[in-house]
């Protein structure tokens, strides 16, 4: 009698295997990814990777996958970042960010024609997509079709008239194509739409330098300094406009300055070797070339100097510097 008014008035009928093994693996892969989130939150990548990957293990998860990728991202795994993101891609083919995300992953590997594919397949989704025009011009300009990659950087900035990144783009192409001129208005609506944005400015003066304008080109580059006195490359190219004009005694000094505010400024020594060099101070060139070398082993100014079967003293001696 027992038996049967328990059965009667029970709830619930007894759960089978199958039903509960589902129930403890949704219970678990509900622990693993929001403890993957909340790992991710507070930086500890390695451990929201481990719980990600096993949250998936028990259920393929689209949000998941895309925490997934975001951490795989920052670690710089980018292989495996792309792994999962091919995965997403065939779960969802239409799906734009995901599409996007996928971009910017094959840039970090070097994938540049799958990048256009990529754009492509956006742009037949949404042809009003700006970014997909503007990432795959991106693309184009690394695989040597820049006229392609200026068309595309145009259908951009049509469709998004303040994209500053666009038109930085299609004016260092333009400057790589030896046109100018044509160049710098492109540079100019660039310093308008984000005026304190120093890349703007060393590419500005790197066009008026193309175009003879030396002394707008010196101006940008200071403009540089004074935005971010510890911008390398400004440094840089101030030291060496001052060299090209034949200024050498101060050309000395200004990376003589720039090596007391920067002192393991490995190319700050190179250059200020060159002007010593053009001086006829070969024991000077001598010394900031080898500190050069010393602080860079696998800079610009070691790999001229390797496999040469000699040292530096015999270079010296033999009138290298």
């Amino acid at each position: 009698m027992g038996n049967f008014f328990t059965s009667l008035f029970s709830s619930s009928k007894a759960a089978t295997p199958e039903e509960e093994k589902s129930k403890n693996d949704q219970k678990n892969f509900d622990i693993l990814k929001y403890d993957g989130v909340r790992a991710q939150k507070i930086g500890q990548v390695a451990y929201a990777i481990k719980c990600f990957t096993g949250a998936l293990k028990l259920q393929e998860d689209f949000e998941t996958m895309t925490y997934l990728v975001a951490a795989y991202t920052t670690a710089n795994k980018a292989e495996d970042a792309l792994e999962v993101l091919n995965r997403m891609v065939e779960l969802e083919p239409d799906h734009i960010n995901t599409l996007l995300t996928r971009v910017n992953v094959l840039f970090m590997l070097d994938k540049d024609a799958d990048v256009i594919a990529d754009c492509r397949h956006i742009l037949e989704l949404e042809e009003t997509n700006h970014l997909a025009w503007f990432l795959m011009g991106k693309a184009k300009r690394t695989t040597s079709d820049p006229l392609g990659a200026i068309a595309d950087l145009t259908r951009a900035i049509a469709l998004k008239e303040d994209f500053t990144d666009a038109y930085l783009m299609r004016a260092r192409i333009l400057l790589s194509m030896q046109q100018a001129t044509e160049a710098l208005p492109d540079v100019e609506k660039a310093i308008t739409l984000a005026p304190e944005e120093e890349t703007s400015y060393l590419l500005r003066g790197r066009i008026h330098e193309a175009m003879g304008n030396i002394d707008a080109a010196a101006a940008d580059y200071q403009n540089v300094l004074e935005l971010n006195p510890f911008n390398d490359e400004a440094m840089l190219l101030v030291g060496q406009l001052l060299i090209t004009q034949e200024r050498l005694d101060e050309a000395i000094t200004f990376f003589d300055e720039a090596i007391d505010l920067k002192p393991d400024f490995g190319k700050a020594y190179a250059e200020r070797g060159r002007a010593k060099n053009l001086k006829g101070d070969k024991e000077g060139a001598f010394e900031d070339l080898k500190k050069s070398i010393e602080l860079n082993p696998e800079g610009d100014e070691a790999q001229k100097l390797k496999g040469q079967h000699t040292n530096f003293n015999d270079m010296y001696k033999g009138g290298i510097f």
